[in-house]
């Protein structure tokens, strides 16, 4: 089984399809209606992905029958886990009072307060339907208010769908002026804004990477960011979607630096679709219809009645600064578990990662940057990731392909110890493939 990575990888995926045969049923008939049956690319993985019948808790049901312990939380955006009662309340009144009103509902005012309460630099904000939507919104709001066209934005980081900085970035990226600068990297950084900064309407950047490995920005270097773009009179804009949930103000509040405006999504809308983008007065003072020459800002389901209900409730009197707090140590403790292992075996091994967002990696000296191995390094790791998952889905545990996860409240002391022990027989029985 340990003879070569290929061997070992080619059995875990023979083990898995026999495992999941209503999966795979599945998934050759979505192929028929969507490209390679499939929605969401994020959600593919080879062979086939698993297809979900059930959520409770922190755990998933399979087509098959098979129950997983939930570590994904659905790329951050399940933050309550998949049947929080107080969340299913909210649902249920919002549903037995109406959808679809075509005005103004209870909720939302209540919700951009609580908001703005939360996070240092909303002083105004407005919902839309996603954390693409919002990084858009915020990206075309900086433009028509500096009249500038050029963003900056950092190599490895993803703000959406046709935001994507990974590799290259992608064919249906926004046909923006970019500018993308180094992430981490002072110097590098401040260099570029010294040559563009005239032209640089906006700097957009996650404060922890999440797509690109749960890398976490330096103080020293979001601070850097925050002197330039003052001086310049560049919009600084906090990428929240998912880093939001790591204080009750989000990292922007954990770190004390102030962006000009932030974006929000993925869980704040309770496991409904949400975004939202805010940040200074006279910034979203052109979105005020009573003015005379405003911007107008459409989105038929910007106020979407299910959003609001769940996303208020939860952050209301789900997700307390307590609450955040006491995640986030679950957080901590599994990173720092994971790494412990690393030490233990003598394996290139990293957890990285800030409070309750983890991520994996086969290598070392990943802090600083967004890892740029050779081609053939980079499909070593790529295999040993695939592995990983396989063996792990085969003991009942559930997360993403490319090593990361994001912590829910329905996870329990005893699931983080699961999954240290988990890894810990991973190393072991795969240790003569992870030190090639």
């Amino acid at each position: 089984m340990n003879v070569s990575l290929d061997a070992a990888l080619a059995e875990a995926e023979s083990r898995y399809t026999a495992a999941n045969p209503a999966s795979l049923a599945r998934h050759e008939a979505a192929r028929s209606a969507m490209p390679g049956g499939n929605t969401r690319t994020v959600l593919h993985y080879s062979p086939f992905p698993l297809a979900w019948s059930k959520g409770e808790g922190a755990t998933l049901t399979d087509l098959d029958g098979h129950s997983y312990t939930d570590y994904l939380g659905e790329y951050s955006a399940g933050l309550y886990g998949h049947s929080n009662p107080k969340i299913q309340a909210a649902l249920k009144r919002a549903i037995d009072d109406g959808t679809v009103l075509g005005g103004p509902n209870v909720y939302e005012a209540e919700l951009a307060g609580l908001l703005k309460s939360r996070f240092p630099s909303l002083q105004a904000l407005r919902f839309c339907n996603s954390g693409t939507e919002a990084n858009v919104f915020a990206l075309m709001t900086a433009q028509a208010h500096t009249g500038r066209k050029k963003v900056m934005v950092f190599d490895g980081g993803y703000h959406g769908g046709v935001l994507y900085f990974g590799h290259g970035g992608i064919p249906i990226n926004l046909p923006l002026d970019w500018v993308i600068a180094p992430y981490n990297d002072v110097e590098g950084t401040l260099g570029l804004i010294r040559q563009h900064g005239a032209e640089l309407a906006a700097i957009l950047i996650e404060p922890m990477l999440g797509s690109g490995g749960c890398l976490p920005a330096r103080q020293d270097f979001l601070g850097a960011l925050r002197q330039a773009a003052s001086e310049l009179d560049i919009i600084l804009i906090f990428d929240e979607v998912m880093t939001s949930r790591l204080s009750s103000g989000g990292l922007q509040a954990a770190l004390g630096v102030t962006p000009d405006m932030t974006t929000l999504g993925k869980y704040l809308g309770g496991g409904s679709s949400f975004g939202a983008f805010g940040g200074r007065a006279d910034i979203m003072g052109h979105y005020d219809p009573e003015k005379p020459g405003y911007w107008p800002h459409a989105g038929t389901f910007n106020n979407n009645v299910l959003s609001m209900a769940a996303g208020l409730t939860g952050l209301r009197d789900i997700y307390t600064p307590e609450a955040a707090m006491s995640l986030n140590a679950k957080g901590d403790r599994l990173r720092d578990g994971l790494n412990a292992l690393g030490e233990k075996h003598g394996v290139p091994f990293t957890a990285t990662g800030v409070g309750s967002f983890i991520g994996i990696h086969f290598t070392q000296d990943v802090m600083d940057r967004p890892v740029h191995d050779s081609a053939e390094e980079e499909a070593r790791q790529s295999k040993i990731h695939k592995l990983m998952h396989l063996d792990f889905i085969a003991a009942g545990l559930f997360f993403a392909r490319r090593g990361y996860m994001a912590l829910s409240l329905a996870l329990t002391d005893r699931d983080i110890d699961r999954f240290v022990a988990q890894t810990d027989e991973f190393i072991t029985s795969r240790k003569p493939l992870l030190a090639a």
